[in-house]
């Protein structure tokens, strides 16, 4: 039975460590058998499906004026492209998001994110950018991952913009509302940091070129079958401290 997921957050951050805006965020999503992907899970944390598939996420956006509460945005730092592989998890009943990759143009953060975060960030050429060419909004996105060394990886993206959805059906929530992300730190231990933001404006979208190795570096095989998209202007995001006290 397929389960409904919240367009709202269910337990906003009341304490945020971190404070930021999401634009322009394409989503493409490829169906993957479950076990594909849970191979490639840490211990503890189950693929979440939909439908009996599980799917695996392309999402490029842009990164604005990231900082802490009450205060003024980082300058320079704080706002860059990302380009995330992403895939949908579950541990003790709560839902998150598992990242393989996540590639930006400024090292200082890849480098604080991994430490802080025990996010997998990566370092090299990234773009992403929206722009109307005959009345239609097309978005396109560009990465050349330099660093960590040793696997090439790129992706060019075209995607246009479609109509407004009013009201998202249940797999478009599957793949956008969730609330939190987990991680791994270097003892092994999975934590949870939750995200709070409003609901997500979503647009329908359509992949007019896709070019990408960054899914298949991540471990995955190349994905088959027909790219699901979507898009979204974005939202303010709030992120709490990560923690393993939710999932024990």
């Amino acid at each position: 039975m397929t389960r409904k997921y919240q367009a709202e957050c269910p337990v906003p951050v009341k304490r945020a460590v971190m404070v930021q805006t999401w634009e322009n965020l394409v989503y493409l999503h490829w169906a993957y058998e479950p076990e594909q992907v849970q191979s490639l899970l840490p211990e503890g944390l189950l693929v979440d499906t939909f439908a009996g598939n599980a799917y695996v996420g392309l999402i490029p956006f842009q990164m604005r004026g990231i900082g802490v509460p009450h205060l003024p945005a980082v300058p320079y730092l704080g706002t860059f492209p990302e380009v995330n592989v992403r895939t949908y998890v579950i541990r003790n009943g709560i839902p998150g998001v598992w990242f393989f990759s996540l590639d930006i143009n400024r090292m200082l953060p890849t480098f604080v994110a991994r430490t802080t975060y025990s996010l997998p960030y990566c370092f090299g050429k990234v773009s992403h950018g929206i722009q109307q060419v005959d009345n239609t909004s097309i978005v396109e996105t560009l990465v050349q991952r330099r660093w960590p060394q040793g696997v090439e990886a790129s992706t060019e993206l075209r995607v246009e913009v479609g109509n407004k959805i009013e009201v998202p059906s249940d797999f478009e929530h599957f793949l956008s509302a969730r609330w939190g992300l987990y991680s791994q730190t270097l003892r092994k231990k999975i934590r949870y940091a939750p995200v709070s933001h409003e609901p997500w404006p979503l647009h329908s979208a359509n992949a007019l070129h896709v070019d990408d190795s960054l899914v298949q570096a991540a471990g995955l095989p190349t994905p088959t079958g027909e790219v699901h998209a979507l898009f979204s202007p974005g939202v303010s995001v709030r992120v709490g401290l990560p923690s393993t006290k939710f999932v024990e």
